[in-house]
C-alpha cells in the first residue's frame, strides 16, 4: 500500500506566526498568559498549550488582576472586543492572521466610502464575526448557498480567507444582476486555494483519502467536503487514533492532507500508523 502526503498538509503562514508568537512569549513569561478564546481550530493544539500553562480565555473571564498578557487567535475578533480588553490596561500580543487584517481593513475602507458590505462566508465564523464589526451596521453575510437580500445599489465585497473561489464566482454573477456598482476586494487567502487544488488532484489519483484536522476547523471540513464530492473513499480524523484498519483493506494508494490548523506532528503520527496498518494487512 502507498501513502502519499500532500506538500501543502499542515500549518499555513498565519497559523505558523501565531504559534511562533505563542513560543516566543512563552518563553518571555507564562505567568498570566493567556490566549483569548482557542488561537487556532485544533484541539489537540489548544491541549498542549493548557498543559504548557496557556490556557484560553472568554472575554467573559478577562480580569485585569490575573491576565498580565493576552494572544489575539489568529482569526481576529470584533473591534468592540478590542475596545473591551484596551480598557481593563491588559497587554495585547495580535496574532491575527494578516490576511485577516485585511479582510477588516477592507470592510472598514468600504464601509467609510459609502459601500453596502457583503462579507461572503460562515456568518457563525470567528473571523466573519470580527470582519463584520468592521462594515457598517448594513452589513450582510452571504454563503453562497442562500438567495440574495434586497441589497443597496452600491456593494463592497469582502471574502472570508478560507473560502472557496467558486463561491465569490457564484455570488458575484448574482450580486451584478442587481446592483450599479460593485467593488470587490478578493481576500481569500492563496494558501486556501492552493492547498484545495493540491487535494483535488490527488483525490484523483488515490484509493481512499484520510483528511487530517479538527472538526471545528472550517478549511479541514472544506477539504474533506470536496474529497468526498469527487466520490472518492473519505475519512475525517483528528489523530491516529481514530484510524481503522478496514478503511484500508483491498486499497492500493493512499492519500492524506491537512488543514491549515493542523501541526506537523499529528499529520506524522497519522502517517506512520497508515503505514503500521497497511504494512499488517495480507
Amino acid at each position: 500500500m502507498q501513502v502519499i502526503t500532500a506538500t501543502r498538509a499542515g500549518f499555513c503562514f498565519g497559523v505558523k506566526r501565531a504559534m511562533d508568537i505563542t513560543a516566543e512569549m512563552a518563553k518571555e513569561n507564562k505567568e498570566g498568559l493567556f490566549t483569548l478564546g482557542p488561537i487556532i481550530h485544533n484541539p489537540q493544539v489548544i491541549e498542549r498549550l493548557r498543559e504548557d500553562g496557556i490556557a484560553p480565555l472568554d472575554i467573559s473571564d478577562l480580569d485585569a488582576k490575573k491576565v498580565s498578557a493576552l494572544i489575539i487567535r489568529t482569526h481576529g475578533i470584533a473591534r468592540q472586543t478590542y475596545e473591551t480588553i484596551s480598557s481593563l490596561g491588559i497587554r495585547v500580543i495580535d496574532a491575527t492572521c494578516p490576511f485577516v487584517k485585511n479582510a477588516q481593513h477592507y470592510a472598514k475602507l468600504l464601509q467609510e466610502n459609502g459601500y453596502q458590505v457583503v462579507i461572503l462566508g460562515d456568518a457563525d465564523h470567528p473571523e466573519v464575526k470580527g470582519i463584520m464589526s468592521y462594515a457598517g451596521d448594513d452589513a450582510v453575510v452571504l454563503d453562497g448557498s442562500t438567495s440574495l437580500p434586497r441589497l443597496k445599489p452600491r456593494i463592497g465585497i469582502v471574502v472570508q480567507t478560507t473560502q472557496p473561489l467558486g463561491v465569490l464566482k457564484k455570488v458575484l454573477s448574482q450580486i451584478i444582476e442587481h446592483a450599479r456598482e460593485i467593488k470587490v476586494y478578493n481576500t481569500i487567502c492563496n494558501s486556501t486555494a492552493l492547498r484545495l487544488e493540491e487535494t483535488k488532484e490527488m483525490a484523483g489519483k488515490v484509493d481512499v483519502m484520510i483528511v487530517v484536522g479538527g472538526r471545528n476547523s472550517a478549511n479541514t471540513t472544506q477539504l474533506a467536503n470536496l474529497c468526498r464530492a469527487m466520490s472518492v473513499r473519505t475519512y475525517h480524523v483528528e489523530t491516529e487514533d481514530e484510524l481503522e484498519p478496514s478503511w484500508f483493506q483491498g486499497r492500493l494508494q493512499v492519500g492524506i492532507t491537512a488543514g491549515a490548523s493542523t501541526p506537523d506532528w499529528i499529520i506524522r503520527k497519522v502517517e506512520k500508523r497508515i503505514q503500521t496498518i497497511g504494512g499488517g494487512i495480507q
